[in-house]
């Protein structure tokens, strides 16, 4: 089985197309019908993601920690405990391709890093899409590390700890913990997650805040 988990701290806007991208990638003919089970972990929404990752038909757990590491512990000790063999983890403000899992799997390592690219800058000036393709490698050996494009297998997530309580950067940790636990760790463009430019971040010191500084870098 493979299991996916959705971090999510009130998300109505975009959780559903996250989800629905999702649904299709565990779908994908190359995975030759193995159950995926999504979750959507919940921390402390207070608007409707609830109800749209139920209509959704994907399962929900609920925590109250404000924190994305501890959400995204969660989701994968839940999973864990169900046998998935592999842990995918990905942004509600995002978007996933089709083939996504199908990829994550055909690299070969024990955890996949994967790159993200913005579909649409209109929240931000232009000047920050300048700023992101200048610094921004979206290539095989990038170096990048997402949540939003993440993927590790049973064991190597467990040889490494988890992920840690970490409000902000929960998955550099648990990449840096891979590396030094010798798990084999591939950066990859292949499989392929959209991602939003969004002024609002969720997480503070996050992908949106990095956008913030660069839009008042411009400014200045």
């Amino acid at each position: 089985m493979i299991g996916a988990v959705v971090p999510a701290h009130n998300e109505e806007e975009l959780l559903g197309y996250c989800l629905a991208a999702l649904a299709a990638a565990a779908r994908h003919a190359a995975l030759g019908g193995e159950t995926v089970r999504i979750v959507v972990v919940l921390d402390a929404c207070t608007d409707r993601s609830h109800a749209i990752a139920c209509a959704a038909g994907v399962e929900v757990l609920s925590v109250a920690a404000r924190n994305v590491g501890v959400a995204r512990a969660a989701g994968a000790a839940l999973l864990l405990a169900a046998g998935a063999r592999w842990l995918a983890f990905t942004d509600a403000d995002s978007r996933v391709s089709p083939d996504w899992l199908a990829v994550q799997l055909s690299l070969g390592g024990e955890a996949v890093c994967g790159s993200v690219c913005v579909d649409d800058w209109s929240p931000q000036p232009p000047a920050v899409r300048e700023i992101f393709a200048s610094v921004y490698r979206d290539a095989d050996g990038h170096g990048h590390v997402h949540g939003a494009n993440l993927g590790v297998c049973a064991s190597a997530y467990r040889r490494a700890g988890g992920f840690p309580p970490l409000a902000c950067s929960e998955d550099v940790a648990l990449v840096e913990r891979l590396v030094a636990v010798g798990a084999s760790v591939i950066w990859s463009a292949a499989p392929r997650v959209v991602t939003s430019a969004r002024t609002a971040a969720r997480v503070r010191g996050g992908f949106g805040d990095t956008l913030r500084a660069w839009a008042r870098a411009a400014r200045r």
